[in-house]
């Protein structure tokens, strides 16, 4: 295995911790009144990130995708960034977070830490990463394509739903 190939296995073991707060904030939510939405696009959501991950070993290894120190490091640089950013919202969010869109009626929103600033950071260090990690060993093509269908699948589907629910439970009486 390559030096990349471990990047990508230590990627996984982190997504797989996520997975496991992940499940730990949804039995909270669920014991505390939580509202699931979005069911839907979870799946492709979750097909979408396992593939980034074969994608990357795929070009690199079957396109024989060269290592460019210059633009390795930097995605590298970024990529590293982009995990400090979602561990920062989640460390933030607390039980709120969870990979799947969960609120808890009666739980005011979260307008501190990197929500100060912007209402969905976490996915902006979902869009870097996914962009970067591939870039790392120049899999320009998963790079792009991940791009792409990220961007339709949080702006067509998960952005809207996360909003629709936010804005029930800020409706509805505490």
């Amino acid at each position: 295995m390559t030096w990349y190939d471990w990047l990508i296995v230590v990627v996984a073991l982190e997504r797989l911790a996520e997975l496991v707060v992940s499940q730990r904030h949804v039995t909270w939510a669920f014991a505390h009144g939580g509202i699931e939405t979005g069911k839907r696009h979870y799946p492709p959501m979750v097909a979408l990130h396992t593939g980034l991950l074969v994608a990357c070993l795929v070009e690199v290894h079957v396109a024989d995708r060269p290592f460019l120190p210059a633009l390795g490091w930097t995605a590298l640089a970024l990529v590293l960034a982009a995990n400090s950013l979602r561990w920062w919202c989640i460390a933030t969010l607390g039980n709120q977070w969870s990979t799947r869109v969960i609120v808890v009626p009666g739980i005011a929103l979260v307008k501190r830490g990197p929500y100060r600033w912007l209402s969905h950071p976490n996915y902006v260090a979902v869009a870097v990463e996914g962009a970067a990690l591939p870039l790392v060993h120049t899999a320009w093509v998963t790079a792009a394509a991940f791009t792409v269908l990220n961007a339709v699948l949080l702006l067509g589907f998960r952005i809207p739903t996360e909003e629709r629910a936010l804005r029930s439970v800020s409706a509805a009486p505490a």
